[in-house]
C-alpha cells in the first residue's frame, strides 16, 4: 500500500515541474493539501493519496466529470464543492500526459479568470 503522504509529495513535485514556469506560482498548505496558486487564483491541489483537486471552468464541469477517474469534489462525505471542482483519482494521473491534460484544463480556466481570455 502506498503511503498517502508520499503519494502527495510525489504529485507536488510533478505539479512543480508543470507549473513553475507560470507567473507568480506559489504553493500554500490548505486543509492537508498543497494548493497551487497562479496569479493569486487556485489552479489545483495535491491531495493526500496523490489525488488531484482540479479547479476548472464550471461550464466544462459536466464534460470533464466524464473523464476517467474524475468525480465531483467533496468537502466532506456527501458535501459536493459544486461545479468547477473535480477530484481526479491518483491512479488516473500516473501518466504524465494525463496529468498535463488536467493542468492544461486548469490553467485555461486560470487564464480566463486572471487575464480575461476565455479559452475557445
Amino acid at each position: 500500500m502506498t503511503d498517502p503522504r508520499a503519494a502527495q509529495t510525489e504529485l507536488v513535485a510533478r505539479l512543480h515541474g508543470l507549473l513553475d514556469d507560470e507567473p507568480t506560482t506559489r504553493v500554500i498548505p490548505m486543509f492537508g493539501s498543497r494548493a497551487f496558486m497562479v496569479r493569486d487564483k487556485m489552479v489545483c491541489c495535491a491531495l493526500k493519496g496523490g489525488h488531484l483537486l482540479a479547479h476548472v471552468d464550471p461550464d466544462d464541469d459536466a464534460k470533464l466529470s466524464g473523464e476517467p477517474g474524475a468525480s465531483p469534489a467533496e468537502m466532506g462525505p456527501g458535501r459536493e464543492m459544486g461545479p468547477g471542482w473535480i477530484q481526479v483519482a491518483a491512479e488516473m494521473i500516473t501518466n504524465d500526459d494525463r496529468l498535463r491534460f488536467w493542468v492544461d484544463v486548469c490553467m485555461a480556466f486560470n487564464r480566463a479568470q486572471t487575464i480575461g481570455s476565455k479559452p475557445s
